[in-house]
């Protein structure tokens, strides 16, 4: 038991970081976890971090909905349209080898860094155009009464959200980190509104995933890992959801890109 214990701060420090920045933390997680278990295989590491990230995402969504920032109606249908590829993703994972995930994920990785960065640079412009060249308008109100209107495409929400749930299952990353920047700059999100119905959309979309890993048996032998930081991401995700409305964490997002890069060129290695 006291193998795992360590396990609750690393999941909080996940679901705090993960939750701020609305991408679930399991980028974060999966290179931690392919570092730290390097027998394990590629479904039992993605079965751990798609059932963290759906703690994490429960967690965080709550507290957002306390402050009013989740666009339920639209998360709702992107919510649904990542389950088929969040269940294909799942299985597929059953018949992958080790080394393979290893390249696959470790190229993926960097993208995701240039991605943040990238991400920082953009996010610094509010999106508050109430309707441009959208076919749904939509607009929400948050707890302090800001009303946030803009408008999107609902079948590029729709197309991106089914491969979105793919690649979440596959690699066990929970999807955010690819979802929240098509929410801002592809769909006209705000910013604040993308995090948090991105939150909401992972809850979904990681159940599915964590759902068929419990049918396949993979989960039963990673059970202490996963209740160890889940525990860290309840209280984690509180947390981050806090601190996202008071800072915008550029620095630290890009201090983290830098860090995934150089992880994510270690486990490519891996594979060789």
């Amino acid at each position: 038991m006291i193998q795992f214990v360590w396990l609750i701060p690393l999941g909080f420090i996940v679901g705090a970081f993960g939750t701020l920045i609305g991408a679930g933390g399991g980028f974060i997680l999966v290179p931690i976890l392919l570092l730290l278990y390097p027998d394990k295989s590629p479904d039992t590491i993605t079965s751990i971090s798609l059932a963290v990230v759906f703690f994490n995402a429960l967690s965080g969504s709550f507290a957002y909905s306390r402050m009013k920032r989740i666009d339920y109606k639209s998360g709702l249908i992107f919510a649904i349209a990542t389950i088929p590829g969040s269940i294909l993703g799942s299985v597929i994972t059953l018949y992958i080898q080790r080394r393979l995930f290893n390249g696959i994920f470790g190229v993926i990785l960097v993208f995701v860094s240039i991605f943040l960065i990238v991400r920082t640079k953009k996010e610094k412009i509010e999106n508050n155009l109430a309707v441009r060249n959208g076919y749904i308008t939509r607009t929400v109100t948050d707890i302090e009464g800001i009303e946030h209107t803009f408008s999107y495409n609902p079948i590029i929400g729709i197309i991106v959200s089914v491969f979105v749930g793919f690649m979440s299952s596959f690699l066990g990353i929970g999807g955010g980190i690819i979802h929240v920047p098509v929410l801002v700059n592809i769909l006209n999100y705000p910013v604040h509104i993308a995090t948090a119905t991105s939150h909401f959309v992972l809850a979904v979309m990681s159940l599915s995933g964590t759902v068929v890993h419990i049918v396949d048996g993979v989960f039963q032998s990673s059970v202490m890992q996963t209740v160890a930081l889940s525990i860290g991401v309840l209280f984690g995700a509180q947390l981050g959801a806090k601190l996202s409305k008071k800072i915008h964490g550029i620095a630290i997002i890009r201090s983290l890109a830098v860090a995934l890069a150089i992880v994510g060129v270690r486990i490519f290695f891996m594979a060789f």
